[in-house]
């Protein structure tokens, strides 16, 4: 069964902190609605009691930390006289005592909150506070991109599912296709970045490649194809290392090899034999 959107950025970045910031207990939800978060993803814990908990803004640690839009913690949640108490029996089975708690925020609306916590009323330090906000940054910006890759999917299917002869069309496709590659390489979710690839093949193979006999006999490797749609939209190899996150070395690597493929010998000649092949729309 596919998992709602984030889970999977949201599950990594809490593994990722448990593993940088050594807190043996890491859990967060993402936002249903503008209120209530559900804490679905739990690390280090040794009982149930958390999974599930539906927390609202304004109430315990978690829910103000939502409700003020920035991060929280307590040195000893169950005397703490900073938040409200409608999780004690949830927090006390686990056994948790200093906690933090941090709110992930896209575009100013909170989406979720990541938590972390020990076992001992101790002072959490600034490299734990640190860890915690840098992974619900990572949950932020990976969020964020399945957003704009999601409005582009979107946006492809509405309007270029068949460009015809309009070349304003093809040109508004091309730059679909070459923003939907660009992004591939950040979604973490393998569902997502699956669909994103499949609707690029599609979107390459609209110019009615099918009925060219070049289609389909060249292979290029993902980067390349990146590389190469980043060079039909004139990007210098500078400008396409900064749009893949890659050294212009590397992308001059990749186009090299992209050019040998396709037996071109200039930038011009590579773009034209990867539209004939289907690679590019």
């Amino acid at each position: 069964m596919q998992e709602p959107g984030g889970v999977t950025e949201l599950r990594a970045a809490l593994l990722r902190l448990r593993r940088t910031s050594g807190l043996p207990v890491v859990f967060g939800g993402l936002l249903s609605d503008t209120r209530h978060a559900r804490l679905a993803e739990l690390s280090g814990a040794r009982t149930p009691a958390l999974r599930g908990l539906v927390v609202s803004a304004g109430s315990g640690l978690g829910g103000k930390a939502i409700a003020l839009s920035r991060p929280c913690a307590v040195t000893d949640y169950p005397t703490s006289r900073h938040i409200s108490h409608e999780y004690d029996t949830a927090v006390a089975a686990e056994g948790l005592r200093s906690v933090v708690a941090v709110p992930v925020v896209v575009r100013r609306v909170v989406r979720g909150v990541l938590y972390g916590a020990l076992r001992e009323p101790l002072a959490l330090g600034d490299r734990t506070f640190d860890a915690t906000a840098s992974a619900a940054r990572d949950v932020e910006q990976a969020l964020a991109v399945r957003d704009e890759v999601q409005q582009l999917l979107a946006a492809t299917r509405e309007q270029f599912t068949e460009p015809g002869t309009d070349p304003g069309a093809w040109e508004d496709v091309r730059e679909a296709h070459r923003e939907l590659r660009a992004l591939a390489p950040k979604i973490v979710d393998p569902m997502l970045r699956g669909e994103l690839l499949t609707v690029c093949g599609r979107l390459a193979s609209a110019a009615g490649a099918g009925g060219n006999p070049a289609a389909g006999r060249v292979r290029l490797a993902p980067r390349e194809v990146d590389v190469m749609a980043c060079v039909a939209s004139g990007a210098t190899n500078a400008a396409a290392a900064e749009r893949l996150g890659l050294r212009p070395e590397t992308v001059k690597s990749y186009l090299r090899s992209a050019m040998r493929k396709l037996g071109a010998h200039t930038r011009l000649e590579a773009v034209v034999a990867a539209r004939r092949a289907g690679l590019l729309p």
